[in-house]
């Protein structure tokens, strides 16, 4: 069992996050959940939790969470926005939200906490990102484009700290349609689809509802990123869900 006691949790107000701050409370963890507007009320009352606010596409907000925070062992990048239109359809706008959030966000919160982390050559670090870059599937090429970049992000930083044993890890959740993706995809849609696409569109709609193939819980991410988190052993990418891992088994 690591050692480890405190973890720093982005995109706490819902979903993967929520569930993963719940994990690790039930495992005796201090828990710091943040979300752009705290709530106090969607996680258990405890001394070991506290729920600070944190926008990770504002300098000035990240500066103060990681202040207030204090001394962390491990940070878990969930913050995420979903993106789900034809490429044609995109307002660029909203395109460069999903990598402001995304993409910036998570290199922009990582790079806050590195310095206590080398310092003390210790701590470890886990991006969320999704299995759509394992597989590539229709309406997703900017939410996918954000998350490959994480990946590779992710990837190349493991390698720069090693030397002060900094453990650096990703997890892939697979499709989750109990999560608030789909609502925050659709509100990036903009004015809608272009005619060309409807058909087509409402298709892949159809199958991102269905629920009779395999799919991922909030718990499934959750125990993977407490995988990630305590076992040293766990391999650089970790699929998430009963689909994330078939396909990573493929």
């Amino acid at each position: 069992m690591s050692t480890l006691s405190t973890v720093l949790i982005t995109g706490c107000s819902s979903g993967f996050g929520l569930e993963t701050a719940r994990h690790f409370l039930d495992k005796g963890w201090r828990v710091i959940a943040t979300m752009r507007a705290p709530r106090e009320d969607l996680l258990p009352i405890s001394d070991r939790l506290r729920v600070l606010p944190l926008d990770v596409t504002d300098a000035g907000s990240i500066r103060r969470c990681i202040q207030d925070a204090g001394p962390i062992d491990a940070l878990v990048n969930n913050a995420g926005v979903g993106l789900l239109s034809p490429l044609e359809g995109v307002d660029l706008a909203n395109a460069r939200e999903v990598f402001e959030i995304n993409t910036l966000g998570t290199i922009a919160v990582t790079q806050a906490v590195l310095p206590q982390f080398r310092q003390r050559r210790a701590g470890v670090i886990v991006n969320v990102t999704s299995t759509v870059t394992m597989k590539p599937l229709p309406l997703l090429s900017v939410y996918t484009g954000s998350k490959a970049a994480v990946n590779a992000f992710t990837e190349s930083l493991a390698l720069e700290l090693a030397p002060f044993n900094v453990r650096v890890r990703l997890v892939l959740p697979g499709r989750a349609p109990g999560t608030s993706f789909g609502d925050n995809a659709r509100r990036l849609m903009g004015d809608g689809v272009p005619e060309a696409y409807a058909d087509f569109t409402q298709s892949v709609f159809a199958a991102v509802r269905n629920t009779t193939t395999p799919v991922t819980n909030a718990i499934d991410v959750a125990a993977a990123v407490w995988s990630a988190v305590t076992d040293p052993s766990t391999p650089m990418r970790i699929p998430a869900g009963a689909d994330a891992v078939a396909l990573a088994q493929a």
